[in-house]
């Protein structure tokens, strides 16, 4: 069992590799089996085809993303939406950052519009949405934050959190950011953590931004 475990990993891992150098489209199977060190017919065992085994990646990813959410604002009772806000902030990059290699061919399927994605969209994304919202509208009512668009404020916030793995040869060899590297998540957050005052907060939150 522990082997077959290990297997299925490398593959994972191969697959992952390759499509983030050579794309999904230019990606074959035999060329997965081999950075793997497998054998082809491991590939079909585990995943049936290379479309199987890159939505078993998708799929992963998006449990354990959406476990992080419902994890972290499971405690919004015991704490200010403000905060909350900022613990998901925090989860979502430490996920992300963890899972850097993978989240890079993730976000970029996500872009594609194929049968799966859309149902990617209506369980996981659509679940997302919902948890944000929530947290949002709670935040209003409390009156921590301001009366928003949700959908735009969402919208923004994805951006921000998707952006270091969905452009990240950008910031490398444009901006000269490492997105790889610690010190990248904790100066991130930190501007995550302006824009929530300025974005989000209503006016008695804004005088704590961090000059």
């Amino acid at each position: 069992m522990v082997v077959k475990s290990k297997t299925k990993e490398k593959v994972m891992d191969a697959a992952v590799s390759l499509f983030n150098t050579k794309g999904f489209d230019g990606t074959s199977v035999r060329e997965i089996a081999k950075k793997a060190n497998v054998n082809v017919a491991n590939i079909s065992y585990y995943f049936e085809s290379k479309e199987g085994l890159l939505e078993h990646l998708v799929t992963t990813f998006f449990e354990g993303y959406i476990q992080v959410l419902e994890q972290t604002v499971g405690t919004l009772e015991h704490q200010s939406a403000k905060q909350c806000l900022m613990n998901v902030i925090q989860s979502v990059m430490d996920y992300q950052h963890e899972h850097r290699h993978i989240a890079r061919v993730v976000y970029r399927q996500v872009s594609v519009d194929t049968m799966f994605i859309r149902e990617v969209m209506t369980t996981y994304l659509a679940k997302e949405k919902y948890i944000l919202t929530a947290l949002l509208e709670k935040g209003v009512k409390q009156k921590e934050f301001r009366r928003l668009n949700s959908p735009y404020i969402i919208m923004q916030l994805k951006g921000m959190l998707t952006m270091p793995y969905l452009h990240s040869q950008y910031l490398a060899e444009v901006l000269y950011v490492l997105p790889h590297e610690p010190y990248f998540i904790k100066q991130y957050i930190k501007e995550m953590e302006r824009w929530v005052h300025q974005a989000v907060c209503n006016d008695r939150g804004r005088m704590y931004v961090t000059l």
